[in-house]
């Protein structure tokens, strides 16, 4: 049975999601950006939570741990960065598995954005949490990472399936289409950023992508080597578009 997704916002521009098993009705939130709204929304959903997964260590990914184990008991699991933030019960790295019920997460390193960052990816369903490494039309800000080992974790992401749907943390799309367009004036792109800015006006999200989108027109993903990569994500760094 299918892995179901529900999305929704916290803080200014975060994504929350609570994942649940639909054959054993197990749970997980990605990431805790939010306690308060996150632990509404299982109220809301009528779903206890078994697991917290944490992308990496940034507060708005794993500030609400505490608050969610203590309601709920949900065992903490992350990479070990997660500990300068919060306590975790299982420490996960590159090709560890995560079961929730029956559904199988393979964790991914995705580092760059911090040094520890993961993605937990669903073959099955063909589902990709990938906090802030990959983002609809752009990528996390190098705080800890170098630019080859970005471009390391971006081509891994760019390797899964195409018709992975890509569960990205943060509503970036539009400036990251801004910022792509003076890139990339071809007619992909163009025609993309005029989807995104229309569901923007209409309140709509942009979260989930795909990676057949994100080869198609992400700036990043078409710089081909970590050289250009690093010229761009400077780029994008100082853009004020």
């Amino acid at each position: 049975m299918p892995l179901t997704v529900r999305q929704f916002p916290c803080l200014s521009d975060n994504y929350g999601f609570l994942v649940r098993d639909e054959a054993t009705g197990k749970t997980a939130c990605i990431d805790t950006p939010d306690a308060s709204v996150i632990l509404k929304e299982l109220e809301v959903l009528g779903w206890s939570l078994d697991l917290i997964l944490n992308t990496h260590w940034h507060a708005d990914h794993a500030g609400g741990n505490a608050e969610i184990k203590a309601a709920t008991g949900a065992t903490v699991i992350g990479p070990s960065e997660v500990e300068r933030l919060s306590p975790l019960d299982r420490k996960v790295v590159d090709g560890d598995i995560v079961e929730l019920g029956e559904t199988r997460l393979r964790v991914i390193d995705t580092g760059g954005h911090t040094l520890g960052h993961i993605t937990y990816f669903d073959p099955a369903d063909q589902i990709a949490f990938v906090g802030d490494t990959l983002f609809a039309l752009g990528c996390g800000r190098l705080f800890e990472g170098t630019p080859e080992q970005m471009w390391a974790s971006l081509s891994r992401l760019a390797a899964l399936p195409d018709e992975t749907a890509v569960y990205c943390a943060h509503e970036y799309t539009a400036s990251n289409a801004r910022f792509a367009l003076s890139v990339d004036d071809g007619p992909a792109l163009k025609a993309r950023a005029a989807e995104v800015f229309a569901a923007r006006e209409r309140g709509e999200p942009t979260v989930p992508t795909t990676i057949a989108r994100e080869k198609a027109t992400n700036p990043f993903l078409l710089a081909g080597d970590a050289k250009r990569f690093a010229e761009v994500r400077a780029a994008k760094d100082v853009f004020k578009g």
